[in-house]
C-alpha cells in the first residue's frame, strides 16, 4: 500500500524555506495537513517575519492542500506553547512532526565566541527538544506519533569551522536514541535525517552545477518514510540527490586486558582494541554493559 498522510497533521519547523519547505510540500502531496513554522529570520537566526510561511502555505493551498502559518521561535517556550495550541485548536491532533529549524555561525573554534556556540545549540538542540516535548503527551494520548529530527553529516563525522552545529546535531541522535525507547509502547516512533542539500546553508560552498543536484526535494522522501505509518524507529537516513544510505554508531568487541591493565597494555593492543571487523550496533546503552559483562568472564589477554 502506498504511503499516505491522509487525516494526519504535521508540524515542520523551519519550514518557510530549504529543506523544510520542500518536507512541507511532499507531506502535504501526499495528503497532510501542515503546520508551516518559521520565524522568517536571516541565516544567523536574527530577524524575523512571517512572509515566507504565508508563502508556503499559499503554494501549498493553491494545489489543493491544507496548511497553516506559524512564526514562533522553536527556542521560545511561549512560541512552542503557542505552536501546539494553533494546531490543535484547527486540527485536534498532531501526528507528526519534522524538527528541521536551524541556523549557522561558523567559525573556527579558536576564534568563535561562546555565546555563538550557544545560540546554534540552543535552536537546534533545545528548538527541537521543546517542540518533542510539547507534543509528547498528544501523542502518547493519541497512541500514535512521528518524530524526525536533523542531524548532519557535520554531527556524524566533523567539519572544519563548525564545532557549535557539529556538536548540536550530533547530540539529537543521543536524543533520538532515547526517544524511541520511551515513545516504543506508545507508538511513537522517532528517527533522524541527515540531508546534504543545496540550501542557503550551503549555497556558498558548492558550485552551481552540485547544486542543481542536491535540490531539497530530493531528500524529502526519506524524512515522509521516517514519518510514516510503518516506518522503522531509532534510524539515521542520509540522503542527498536521490541517493539513501542509513548511519549508525558502532562499537567494537574490544580486548580484555585485565583489571590491572597499564596504558602500555593499551597501546600494544591498540590495533585489536579498533578492530572494526568486530563492530556492532546497540539498540541501548544497557547492551554495552551486557557486553563488558560478559567479555571481563574471559581470561585476559597476556600483555
Amino acid at each position: 500500500m502506498a504511503i499516505s498522510f491522509t487525516n494526519k497533521v504535521a508540524i515542520i519547523t523551519g519550514a518557510g524555506g530549504g529543506l523544510g519547505r520542500a518536507h512541507a510540500l511532499h507531506l502535504a502531496k501526499l495528503g497532510a495537513k501542515v503546520v508551516i513554522n518559521d520565524l522568517g529570520g536571516s541565516l544567523d537566526g536574527s530577524g524575523g517575519n512571517s512572509a515566507a510561511a504565508e508563502k508556503v502555505v499559499a503554494e501549498i493551498t493553491a494545489a489543493g492542500g491544507e496548511a497553516i502559518a506559524n512564526g514562533a521561535s522553536v527556542s521560545d517556550d511561549a512560541g512552542v506553547a503557542n505552536l501546539v495550541k494553533q494546531t490543535m485548536d484547527k486540527w485536534g491532533r498532531i501526528d507528526v512532526l519534522v524538527a528541521n529549524a536551524g541556523i549557522l555561525r561558523d567559525k573556527s573554534f579558536g576564534k568563535m565566541e561562546l555565546k555563538d556556540f550557544e545560540a546554534v545549540v540552543n535552536v537546534h538542540l533545545m528548538g527541537t527538544v521543546k517542540p518533542c516535548k510539547a507534543v509528547w503527551e498528544i501523542m502518547k494520548a493519541q497512541g500514535y506519533g512521528r518524530i524526525v529530527v536533523t542531524t548532519s553529516s557535520t554531527g556524524l563525522y566533523g567539519n572544519f569551522g563548525q564545532t557549535n552545529y557539529g556538536a548540536a546535531k550530533l547530540s539529537l541522535v543521543g536524543l533520538m536514541n532515547s526517544l524511541k525507547l520511551e515513545g516504543a509502547r506508545d507508538n511513537i516512533k522517532v528517527n533522524a535525517i541527515c540531508p546534504v542539500a543545496a540550501t542557503r546553508m550551503t549555497e556558498a560552498l558548492m558550485p552551481p552545477t552540485i547544486l542543481e543536484m542536491l535540490k531539497p526535494q530530493f531528500v524529502s522522501p526519506a524524512v515522509a518514510y521516517l514519518a510514516s505509518d510503518d516506518a522503522p524507529t531509532g534510524i539515521i537516513i542520509t540522503a542527498a540527490a536521490g541517493v539513501f544510505a542509513a548511519a549508525q554508531l558502532v562499537e567494537t568487541d574490544g580486548v580484555n586486558l585485565g583489571q590491572s591493565a597499564t596504558a602500555d597494555d593499551i597501546a600494544a593492543h591498540f590495533g585489536e582494541i579498533c578492530d572494526w571487523t568486530t563492530a556492532k550496533h546497540y539498540g541501548q546503552g544497557g547492551e554495552q554493559n551486557a557486553k563488558f559483562l560478559a567479555r571481563v568472564q574471559e581470561k585476559p589477554v597476556s600483555g
